[in-house]
């Protein structure tokens, strides 16, 4: 009976020597893999308005309505139903008023400027196009924010152009960063393909 014990015994103390060679170390978290069709674009001229740019074959819809203010201004949505997301464009007229121009900036910059209190920081990117007189900045705003992307474009002397990116979602900047990211490369591009009429 004892050599019978001494056996399990020295059968179980192999068996725990054995397998304990490494210490168990936890995998980290998993993001989820998405992936997005490769984008495709086409000019799209917006009616009624002085501006014109490439468009994403993701979006499933464009409006457009006139807004009301002292100069022209168009109200333009984009968007983009498989992502859950809307690009809103803000155009409005100058016309050759410095003072205009100053104020939409400022109100453009207030705008991006409300996010500090939630962003955890706001890179901002100059953009600028000689040949066709387009000058602005695109801003990524990063943490649990409403709008993780705006920018403004204009020419400085008679079109101005603001966009936001909004989500139909609670902000969580982690769940919504991939979708953010691809949009965000829309908001580029259309900034870069922009054409005052």
């Amino acid at each position: 009976m004892i050599k019978k014990n001494l056996l399990l015994f020295l059968f179980a103390f192999m068996i725990s020597f054995l397998s304990c060679k490494e210490d168990y170390v936890p995998k980290p978290k998993a993001f989820l893999r998405l992936e997005y069709p490769k984008a495709s674009y086409k000019v799209t001229k917006m009616k009624n308005t002085p501006i014109a740019f490439e468009v994403s074959s993701l979006v499933n819809n464009i409006t457009t309505k006139t807004i009301k203010s002292t100069t022209s201004s168009y109200g333009i949505s984009l968007n983009y139903k498989s992502l859950k997301g809307t690009i809103f464009l803000t155009y409005k007229a100058i016309n050759g008023d410095q003072k205009n121009l100053l104020d939409f900036i400022k109100d453009a910059e207030n705008l991006t400027q409300k996010h500090m209190i939630k962003a955890d920081e706001i890179p901002v990117s100059p953009f600028e196009n000689l040949e066709k007189r387009i000058f602005g900045k695109f801003s990524e705003v990063k943490g649990n924010v409403a709008s993780p992307a705006q920018f403004y474009v204009t020419d400085s002397v008679n079109h101005f152009l603001t966009g936001s990116l909004y989500f139909y979602t609670k902000p969580n900047y982690d769940s919504i960063l991939p979708a953010a990211t691809y949009l965000q490369k829309d908001m580029k591009r259309l900034m870069e393909t922009l054409e005052w009429k």
